[in-house]
């Protein structure tokens, strides 16, 4: 399975739901696919962020001092708080299963959250959200 384009994520993505044929497609131009085998470190704890990631199939681990604390899905996505603060990952991602992501490097996920508003206060909510969250 390969990303194409936006939909095959906005059905499953509470943040790209709802978003116009127009905005999908400026999205889908943002988006590099990435098939990403059982196993690989998507991002280590303490690296610099330089990528945010969708995940259109699969599943995720996220650990933090060693310990798991979530487990990522169709939907979900990860790195935008080291891309929005600019400050080191908070944790490490592994690939469970075999994924399928789209990836955002830093300057696209900036012209994302420019272009469309919408995307951008979910982003930030649920940043706030994720951020609460390990504070407690």
């Amino acid at each position: 399975m390969s990303v194409t384009n936006i939909e095959q994520l906005s059905g499953n993505s509470a943040l790209l739901a709802g978003l116009s044929k127009k905005e999908q497609k400026a999205v889908g131009r943002l988006l590099t696919p990435l098939e990403v085998p059982q196993g690989t470190v998507l991002t280590r704890e303490g690296d610099l962020g330089r990528e945010v990631m969708f995940i259109a199939s699969g599943t995720a681990s996220v650990e933090r001092y060693g310990m798991k604390v979530a487990t990522l899905g169709p939907g979900e996505f990860f790195g935008e708080l080291a891309l929005l603060t600019g400050a080191r990952r908070m944790a490490m991602v592994t690939a469970d299963t075999d994924m399928v992501v789209a990836a955002l490097s830093r300057q696209e996920f900036a012209s994302l959250l420019d272009t469309s508003p919408t995307i951008a206060q979910k982003i930030l909510v649920d940043a706030v959200r994720r951020l609460h969250d390990n504070a407690a």
